[in-house]
């Protein structure tokens, strides 16, 4: 057993501007690729030199291999310890909990998130600081500096691989490596927030539920949770073993992906909840019979029933949510007078205000939403707050956000993606949008006057750091919304997501489609930003 120092040449790519890195698995199999960015997060975060670490991922393919690798690295940087999750399983949220629990300097989340697993589909890793939170722009910042100049790694060499299946502690030189369970850590957490005796008898007098793990990270977890501990039938459950292809399914939780639940949902057997999580568990996708629930609407009603959650009911300080997430959640923090704060999309966006205590609860629209009890987006916890109300009010879904839309309106909610092949034209179409901001007041769009276009920049309220260009507002009469946003903008492409919202009183309208209601919207949004004739697509790639 010997340290060794290999050379190694910079990275050739950009990094994206967090601390996690996604790529294919041919890409990270290439000799030095994966110890790069691992040498480069060792070097950027000294505390971790001579502190505790924990390591797990989503199960996919190349996570046992790249946990070895990982292992060697953590002993030849100097690192104490290691919690490694049994099995290197870990969803997100879990490893969260995980690393404020062992009160560690920082951890490694092996997972690429939703994204298609397999031999050939992509594989990621990803840093989250002391806390459990993400890391901060400087951090991450300086990571993808180091990536770019370093010349070597460190590494033991002539060891053995560690047995990673079985609970215990072993040693790699100095370093001792302690092999935990982390779903009983979650499910004791959410034990703490929910009730699980109130759930489990209303599971007893009735309660159904449809939970699809995807073949991912979370299958461990809702056998602990929803079978042995709520009482559930194992039939509740689907797709509940971790694969390391995911089965093949793309594991992103979203009605497209889903079509096995979407049609029981619309059956006559429908059971009371139907619910999924992603690959690596922060996810989530909710619905009852006959109806599937935005998950702008979903932030709004756990927010406005949060104090029938046992976890919540001496109040909830204040609520958040991306910016091009619908306002539907504004307006209960306006009634129950709390505040709620509009970041830019990241999830590193809410961890000073969860941390500073400026709020209890937030999500976004990509199907997260979490709370204060861990840094990150939580699938599971999201619908444990579903089953909750379920249990609390006797009421089904459908009937939760009837009473709902009720109180507070309904905001009609629809996001289309338009995947556009030339990263530079992309760029263009959100540049010529950007330009033609200042002449938009005043404006008929779809038959609403525009009141008011700008470009969403970010003052943090903790830490006072500023984030521009994070997205095009454009405000019309009646609460009607156009957001723009670019994703993954690079050379090989991007895609361009056009968020709209339309807001209603009428209760004669509540039942209506919402994909539908902003058809015209939805039209107008794709002239304004002149898509097709600059990028040749008429419709949308993908409508959410």
């Amino acid at each position: 057993m010997e340290q060794r120092i290999v050379r190694t040449t910079p990275f050739p790519d950009q990094q994206p501007g967090t601390a996690g890195l996604r790529r294919k698995v041919s890409v990270f199999r290439q000799p030095g690729y994966l110890e790069n960015f691992l040498q480069a997060i060792f070097d950027s975060a000294p505390a971790l030199r001579g502190g505790r670490i924990v390591v797990g991922g989503d199960g996919r393919f190349f996570n046992r291999d790249a946990i070895q690798v990982l292992l060697r690295m953590a002993a030849a940087n100097g690192i104490a310890s290691v919690a490694l999750a049994r099995s290197g399983l870990l969803s997100t949220p879990a490893a969260s909990l995980a690393i404020a629990a062992q009160d560690a300097a920082g951890g490694f989340i092996l997972t690429a998130s939703h994204n298609p697993a397999g031999p050939d589909g992509d594989w990621g890793i990803k840093f989250n600081v002391a806390g459990g939170g993400q890391a901060s722009e400087t951090l991450t910042d300086a990571i993808m500096v180091r990536t770019r100049t370093l010349s070597e790694y460190r590494i033991m060499d002539n060891v053995p691989d560690v047995d990673i299946d079985w609970p215990g502690s072993v040693f790699l030189g100095e370093m001792r490596i302690d092999v935990f369970d982390p779903v009983m850590l979650y499910a004791d957490r959410m034990e703490s927030i929910f009730d699980f005796v109130h759930i489990r008898s209303a599971v007893e007098n009735g309660l159904t539920l449809r939970f699809d793990a995807m073949n991912a990270v979370t299958g461990p977890y809702a056998h602990e949770i929803f079978v042995r501990r709520l009482g559930m039938s194992e039939l509740s459950l689907v797709n509940a073993t971790p694969r390391d292809d995911f089965g093949g399914l793309h594991a992103d939780p979203h009605p497209h992906t889903l079509p096995d639940l979407v049609r029981l949902a619309a059956s006559d057997h429908a059971p009371d909840l139907l619910a999924a999580s992603d690959g690596d568990g922060d996810r989530n996708f909710i619905a009852g019979p006959g109806i599937i629930v935005s998950p702008c609407d979903s932030l709004a009603v756990i927010t406005a029933n949060a104090h029938l959650i046992r976890g919540y009911r001496d109040g909830i300080t204040g609520v958040a949510r991306s910016m091009p997430t619908s306002r539907a959640v504004d307006r209960v923090a306006a009634k129950i007078g709390i505040p709620c704060y509009e970041t830019p999309t990241g999830w590193r966006y809410f961890c000073n205000l969860l941390e500073t205590g400026h709020i209890t609860l937030c999500g976004e629209e990509s199907f997260g939403t979490s709370s204060n009890h861990c840094r990150e987006k939580d699938g599971l916890w999201a619908v444990l707050c579903w089953l909750d109300l379920l249990a609390s009010t006797g009421l089904g879904v459908r009937e939760i956000l009837s009473r709902h839309w009720n109180e507070y309106g309904r905001t009609f909610f629809v996001r289309n993606d338009y995947a556009i092949a030339d990263g530079t034209v992309a760029r263009s179409v959100m540049q010529g949008l950007r330009e033609s901001l200042g002449g938009l007041p005043g404006r008929s769009i779809a038959g609403r006057e525009v009141l008011s276009a700008d470009e969403f920049a970010y003052d943090d309220p903790v830490d006072g750091s500023h984030s521009a260009h994070q997205g095009l507002r454009v405000n019309l009469a009646g609460d009607a919304r156009i957001v723009y946003r670019l994703s993954g903008t690079d050379s090989s492409g991007a895609t361009l997501r056009i968020y709209l919202e339309d807001h209603t009183d009428d209760h004669s309208r509540f039942g209506e489609d919402a994909a539908h209601t902003l058809a015209m919207l939805a039209e107008a949004a794709r002239d304004l930003a002149r898509i097709t004739p600059m990028t040749g697509l008429s419709a949308p790639t993908l409508v959410i």
